[in-house]
């Protein structure tokens, strides 16, 4: 991938300006190693990898019409990870009813640097990839499905406005291209009438 236009630039008043791009593999494997490697990053599942099997993992995603990858950034700086999929091609459709118009994501934040934590910076952050699915993407539902142990990210998307969902049992992928274990999510779930109560859809 040579472009790197973003997709994407939202200004929240008081925080910034958020620019959403496609992550390409090779350029950007550094800083997400970096992310995924930190025991905070657990839950993302690439925890002991190298950076070329990063590399790889994403180069393979960007070869998917259906699973997304971006890197959000702020000021010219890294900040966040967005994956974006299509729920019935990918495994939650075996664990819910997905409706047309429902888009997956999985968020990975970058960690807080030597300034220590930054307040309203995950409100803003979720605030920017909502209204990339919603709005700009015209979908119609969000759908998460952190592990049921995260209850850092449980919380963090109930406060974004998400409504809980069942807790379900991710059954396990093994094709030779990908390999995911079984996994206990908490589904959840936002719609674009609750966190954009004045659009028309």
């Amino acid at each position: 991938m040579s472009e790197h236009h973003p997709v994407l630039e939202h200004t929240l008043p008081g925080f910034g300006t958020v620019r959403l791009r496609p992550l390409d593999p090779e350029r950007d494997s550094a800083v997400v190693h970096t992310w995924v490697s930190e025991e905070r990053a657990a839950f993302w599942g690439m925890t002991g990898l190298t950076r070329t099997q990063v590399a790889e993992i994403y180069a393979h995603m960007a070869t998917l019409d259906t699973h997304h990858a971006h890197l959000a950034e702020k000021d010219g700086e890294p900040v966040a990870l967005l994956q974006t999929y299509e729920p019935e091609a990918d495994r939650v459709s075996e664990c819910y009813d997905a409706r047309p118009g429902d888009i997956g994501i999985h968020v990975l934040l970058a960690p807080a640097g030597a300034e220590g934590p930054r307040p309203g910076w995950t409100e803003a952050l979720l605030t920017t990839f909502t209204a990339y699915a919603l709005r700009t993407l015209g979908r119609h539902r969000i759908v998460v499905d952190p592990d049921v142990r995260n209850e850092k990210a449980i919380a963090r998307f109930r406060r974004q406005g998400f409504t809980l969902g069942p807790a379900v049992v991710l059954p396990e992928i093994d094709l030779p291209d990908v390999h995911l274990p079984e996994k206990h999510a908490q589904l959840a779930f936002l719609t674009r009438r609750t966190a954009f109560p004045d659009d028309d859809a």
